[in-house]
Formats: C-alpha cells, structure tokens, sequence
C-alpha cells in the first residue's frame, strides 16, 4: 500500500494520538465545564448553608424568646380567675345579695352537631326541663356561637358523677364550677338592689368605655339595673389568672402558678331592711311606692315600688314565660315606681305654695279668703269646684293647709304668675332629678310658659289662666315623682336645708369612703324662719285634727304630714263616687309626712296608685311605717287603722 493512503486512513480513522488531536480537545473542554459546575454547585451549597445558619441563628437566637412563648402557648393555656363579687348589705349588716359556687352544665353551641339529640341525650343523666331548653335559646339568640352557656345550674353531686362517667359521649359539653348571685329577700327592695345578668352587646361597650376590658374575661355577667348596676365596678373586683399545663385535647394537666382575683368591695345601703319589710306589709296587693329619707343627711332609709320582682330570676338568664309575664303585667312590676312614676302631686303641692306665697309677699300666714265651694274666674261660667260641697267658709293660711281647702289655692293660682311658681318649687328639685345615686330617674314636670311653648309648640303653647288654677291644686301638667316628693318634705322638715338622697352608705367597711362618693354637701334654700314655721305649725296640724287625724290617734309620738288626692282622668264636671268608677281610673292617694315634728328622723312620701283619698289609703301606710321606725312596734294592720275622711275632708 502506498505510503500516502496509509497516512489518509489513519487521519480518517483517527490514526495515531497526539497533542493536537479533536479527542485531547474535548477531554479539556468538559474537563473545564466540569471544574466550572462544580464551582457553582459548591457556591450554592455554601450560600444554602449560610442562609440555613443565618435562619438557625433568627430562630434560636434573635427570635428565642418569641417562639419559645409560641412553644409554651400549646403547652400552658393562661386561664382567667372571675373575682368573687362584693356582697351588698343593708345599713345593719344584714345580706341582701352575696355570691356562691356551684356547678354548671354548660354547651358550646359550636362544637355541637346535632343540638336537640345531644339535650335529649344528657336529660337521661341530669334533670333538663323545658324552661332550661327554652333559656338556652334565648342565651344563643344573645350570644356568640363559640361561647360557651348553661344549660343546667346549681347541679347535684349525684348529677356531677353521672355526666362525669358518661363525658365522652357529650363532645362540647362541660361541667364547670361558676359563681352564682343570690338575693336572699326576693321582692324585698328588689328595685334597690337590682340584679345582674350575661354581659350583652351594649355591655361590652361600656367595658370598653370603662378600658377594662382585660378585667372581664372570665366574667360572663354584669349588673344591670339598680346598685348592682350603679356600682358595678367597685362590685365586680379584679380577674386573677392561672398558668394551666395542657394536653394535646386541651385538657388541664396540673396548674404550673396563679394569681388569686381581687374580690369585689363590699357595699353596705343607707336601706334598713326591716323598716323596707314593713313598708312593703302594709301596703298589701295594692300599686305604689313609698320613699323614706333621714333629712339630717340624705340617706334613703326605705324605698318601696309594688309590686316587686324577684331578681333571683334573671341569675341564670330569666325563661322566656318568666319575662313574658313581667313585661307584660298590666300591674307592671318592672316599674321602679320611686323614680320613674310621674304623677300630678295633688294636695301635697299646697305646702309649697303657701310657702311660696309667704316668701313672696302674696299673703300672710292670717289673711283670710271666703270659701263658697267654688272658684270662677271672673268673666266666665265654669265653675272649679271645692271637695266640699258648700266650701270651708273663711279660711287663712293654716286652715287652708289643715282641711285641704282647694278654693284658697285655685285663688292663690290665679293671683301668682306661674313663671314666679316653677322658680321657687324648682329650689326644693320639682321638675329636676335629684341625683340619687342609681340610674332611672325622670325628671318629672314643672310647668311654666317656657315648658309648654317648649312642649307644644309656639301655636298650642300658650299659657291661661284656668292652667294657673288647675296647677294650683296639683293639678294640670303638673307630675313629680314619689323620690321628688320625698325629697321636698324632707327639706322642709330640715328648715331649708336639702341633701341629695341617696344609697350608699358604705364601701369597703369605710363610711368615709362612701361619703366621698356621694357628696353629702347640702343646697340650703333661702327661707325666712318665720315662714318655715308657719308651713310646719300647719303640717302639724294636719294630723292632729286635719284630713289625717283619724289615721293617726293614738300615735306615741308628733307628726307632720299632708294628704293628697290626685285626678287621673277628667270628671268633665261630674261629682267623682270612687264606688262608680273603674278601678284603674280612681285617684291616686298622696301623703307627705316627717316626724318626729320637733327633731325629725324621717321624713317620707307614699303614693298608692288608683287608692282614692289619700286620708283613707294614703296616710295609714305612713302611720305604719314612723311607728316601727320611730317605736320599734309594729302597728296593727293597714285595714285596722286605714281612716275614711271626715264629712269635709277629702284628702
């Protein structure tokens, strides 16, 4: 073979191996590429390190003490402790609401499945009526699915072991130990004392408004209405925690620390309960209110509105037929009579006026006016009539408060402007809150021009002479309540001197304490002693020999009062005979009164609604109460010394 062609072959075939060779070349090239990967892959697997130890140090380092709290969080649950609220007291130290521990059968609606079987279920093991199914309801109508609410309270021992040994059937279901309120006197000052309930929408707000809302947790009720209401705060106390260690399910395995609840301050009332007992006994099945005050400092010592509630009923969450029949009663129980009854004062008014007209100038305690039966304003033909038929003849200041007589006062209405009126029985708080220190209380009425334009509108708001007359009866637009009533008399029995009402007497043992808060500083109204005299020498009179004599014979002790009948509906001129009308369209019976005259401990309001004359209705409720107030004993029984009025009085 030529020499030429073998040489071709070999460079085709690849012949022999050299330096500058494609193979040689291509060893370099991938051994290049090689080097170069593995250059990135080191530098990424550096980079993937560092941020591997970069994250390992965030973690255990600079975020430690945040996931270690993470870590212990699905460990140990912080479980808010309910402080135990205060007790309220009366004035003597005698209970009338305190709180207890008992165990509750409670669902979470959410964690439930199938709501009717699993209450169906657990009323084989413990006692489930249908007010409780019914109150269940109503909880979850008013509360968030995920909360956790009573079926069943104040459970047995027997009902505790049967739904412990059957717990596994019942997810969502739990027994827990919760604190309950108890009112051990019922009705009894229930509209004083009030009651608490669950804490709803409108009271998460005043949490917040309060910013206590971290105090709350753990406490599902608050007070309502009355002095649980009013002082709720200083009631309620501080929540305690405890560090529970827990187990996958949740469940509490041991308490790791607590901090142990502040128990709520204990409130002690100006009420005495005893003398609030008799009250309430004398005034029977019948509608009304009654208010007893210490004039010397403003303490309300009794304070009656019948008929009552029960407040045990709303503890647990009142039933829906429970509530029905209070909302609905045509009796109204719900109604803190006291403070937000508004009624026309009748009779009661004629002392101020009187007092008015002598401060004024507008008569003297011996000028007399002639009595006909009537008064008609000049000009025209309608006739306002005296309660006795054939007037009380000539009548001066005391006489005029000692029988009542109404044509002195439809005259003194006449002759006075009704502007010069509202301002001087505004002093004694007619037509104003008197700031008692529980919330509900209206205002009441006091007319004057300004009130009616205001109220009727410039059109319709003109003020006549025949409103000046009625008003000077107690009559017309005139409407106080039985507090405002209380409160006038006893300034009066205090010659001037006027001390907001109020309940507190007490908080935390301090009485002190509690006189800060109420501000015990009386209004001293400007009066001439001379007059004050005059109005009181009168008020004496009136139990003495006046409309409220016969309520009162007998009595160990001097009194002042004034009776008081005020129209619920129009007559339209015809004579009024209790016997013909309906009895939620009689009058209302009124009576004022202090005692003991000379050095008064109590001075007191009693209005019994539809009673007719306050002499016969009124007055011998008042008797009843200053004796036991006053002597210790209680009196006979309202129907043995209720008086009818004599043949010329009527109230």
């Amino acid at each position: 073979m030529p020499r030429r062609f073998l040489f071709a072959s070999r460079r085709r075939f690849g012949g022999e191996r050299g330096l500058g060779s494609p193979e040689l070349r291509n060893r370099e090239r991938e051994l290049f590429l090689f080097k170069r990967r593995l250059t990135v892959a080191a530098a990424l697997a550096v980079v993937a390190f560092g941020g591997l130890v970069a994250r390992f140090v965030d973690l255990q380092v600079i975020q430690h003490s945040h996931y270690q709290t993470l870590a212990e969080t699905n460990r140990i649950a912080i479980v808010p402790v309910a402080p135990n609220r205060g007790v309220i007291t009366d004035r003597n130290g005698v209970v009338l609401a305190q709180s207890y521990s008992a165990y509750t059968l409670e669902i979470t609606p959410s964690r439930v499945q199938n709501l009717d079987a699993t209450i169906d279920a657990l009323a084989d093991l413990v006692d489930v009526r249908d007010r409780d199914r019914r109150r269940l309801r109503k909880l979850m109508e008013e509360s968030k699915n995920f909360e956790s609410l009573p079926l069943r309270t104040k459970l047995t021992d027997d009902e505790v072991a049967r739904f412990a040994a059957n717990r596994y059937r019942f997810p969502g279901v739990e027994i827990n130990a919760r604190l309950f309120r108890q009112y051990p006197y019922g009705e009894t000052a229930s509209h004083v004392v009030g009651y608490i309930g669950r804490i709803n929408d409108r009271d998460v707000e005043r949490i917040a408004d309060w910013n206590e809302t971290a105090n709350y947790k753990g406490t599902d009720t608050i007070g309502k209405v009355g002095i649980e209401l009013a002082y709720e705060r200083q009631l309620h106390g501080v929540t305690g925690n405890e560090e529970v260690e827990v187990d996958a399910s949740g469940r509490a395995v041991r308490t790791l620390s607590r901090r142990p609840p502040t128990s709520g301050q204990n409130i002690a009332l100006t009420i005495d309960i005893a003398l609030q007992q008799a009250a309430e006994e004398a005034f029977g099945d019948r509608r009304g209110a009654l208010v007893a005050i210490d004039p010397s400092n403003g303490e309300v010592l009794a304070m009656v509105s019948k008929p009552g509630y029960d407040p045990n009923l709303f503890v647990d969450g009142i039933d829906s037929a429970s509530w029905q029949e209070l909302n609905e009663s045509p009796d109204k129980p719900l109604l803190n009579r006291p403070l937000r009854g508004a009624y026309p004062p009748g009779s009661t008014i004629k002392p101020f006026l009187a007092l008015a007209a002598l401060e004024s100038g507008k008569r003297t305690a011996a000028q007399t006016i002639f009595d006909p039966g009537f008064y008609q304003i000049p000009g025209q033909s309608h006739r306002f009539r005296d309660d006795k038929p054939g007037g009380h003849g000539t009548v001066d200041m005391q006489k005029s408060i000692i029988q009542s007589c109404d044509t002195y006062y439809y005259m003194l209405g006449a002759e006075t402007d009704i502007d010069d009126t509202a301002r001087f029985l505004g002093q004694f708080g007619f037509g104003a809150r008197t700031g008692i220190d529980i919330d509900g209380e209206l205002s009441g009425i006091l007319p004057s021009r300004k009130w009616k334009r205001d109220r009727f509108g410039a059109q319709n708001g003109k003020w006549y002479l025949g409103d000046s007359v009625s008003a000077g009866i107690g009559q017309g637009y005139n409407a106080f309540t039985p507090m405002q009533l209380a409160h006038a008399i006893a300034a009066i029995a205090n010659d001037g001197v006027a001390y907001r009402p109020h309940l507190l007497h007490a908080i935390g043992g301090s009485v002190e304490a509690a006189a800060a808060i109420v501000d015990e500083q009386p209004t001293r109204i400007p009066l001439k002693p001379q007059n004050i005299a005059t109005i009181k020498a009168a008020l004496v009179g009136v139990n003495r020999e006046g409309t409220s004599r016969q309520a009162f014979v007998g009595a160990t002790y001097t009194s002042a009062g004034k009776t008081g009948t005020a129209q619920v509906f129009s007559l339209k001129g015809e004579k009024y005979q209790e016997k013909n009308v309906n009895e939620r369209l009689r009058d209302h019976a009124w009576f004022i009164a202090y005692a003991p005259a000379d050095k008064p401990r109590i001075a007191l309001a009693v209005l019994v609604e539809n009673g007719g004359f306050g002499a016969a209705a009124a007055a011998p409720i008042a008797r009843r109460v200053l004796d036991y107030y006053l002597t210790g004993a209680k009196a006979a029984p309202a129907s043995d010394i209720e008086s009818t009025s004599g043949d010329d009085e009527s109230d």
